[in-house]
């Protein structure tokens, strides 16, 4: 297919140490994505990325609960909340975009997690929805109607990014090789995939842009 560069977007999603091989909270295989992104971007002129960027005290982080390990569920604020290791904490290194990502296109960077009290996901919303990022509005504001998600992870970030991008009435593509997912259960990535194409994204790969 060809990407409309006029109308067309690429998200990349918290591609960020913490994320990546030897980080607290590594994505198996992540670095395998960074050269399928770095590829890609040559396809688009509108390139955003979401960056998760918590506080020390962020409530989804294990170590600030007494007694929970990473993994348990808690309720957070009212919701329901997977508790994770202590990961890309506002300037860090763990919070930093790999070195070998390709930066230099990049139209903004949209910071997400920093309300200690809720999770964000999403690159658009709050796990409740409450607060936006300004993505939504920033890539209306610029005429785009497709956009084209990569990052990580596939099972958590990406697939909720997904989702909110098709909530929000864009056409939306999932670029599947330039993903992999947490998988905390065998086959979370797969589940979804499956999840992202029956709300109605598209999912291709990066050697057919």
């Amino acid at each position: 297919m060809e990407v409309n560069k006029e109308n067309s977007a690429l998200i990349i999603v918290d591609v960020q140490n913490d994320f990546l091989p030897g980080g607290a909270l590594a994505v198996g295989k992540g670095d395998e994505v960074i050269p399928v992104i770095n590829k890609v971007q040559d396809k688009f002129d509108l390139i955003v990325a979401t960056q998760d960027w918590h506080p020390a005290n962020h409530g989804s982080f294990a170590a600030n609960h007494e007694g929970k390990k990473v993994g348990e569920s808690i309720s957070l604020n009212g919701l329901d909340q997977i508790l994770w290791p202590v990961h890309c904490v506002e300037n860090s290194i763990g919070a930093d975009f790999h070195k070998s990502l390709d930066k230099q296109n990049w139209r903004e960077v949209f910071k997400k997690g920093s309300n200690p009290v809720v999770d964000s996901y999403s690159g658009f919303f709050d796990n409740g929805r409450k607060e936006k990022t300004g993505l939504g509005d920033f890539l209306k504001a610029n005429g785009i109607e497709n956009v084209f998600v990569t990052g990580l992870a596939a099972d958590y970030c990406v697939k909720f990014t997904v989702l909110d991008a098709l909530d929000l009435g864009f056409n939306t593509y999932l670029i599947a090789d330039a993903t992999k997912g947490v998988n905390l259960s065998p086959n979370d990535t797969l589940e979804a995939f499956k999840e992202m194409e029956t709300q109605g994204a598209i999912l291709v790969s990066s050697s057919s842009l």
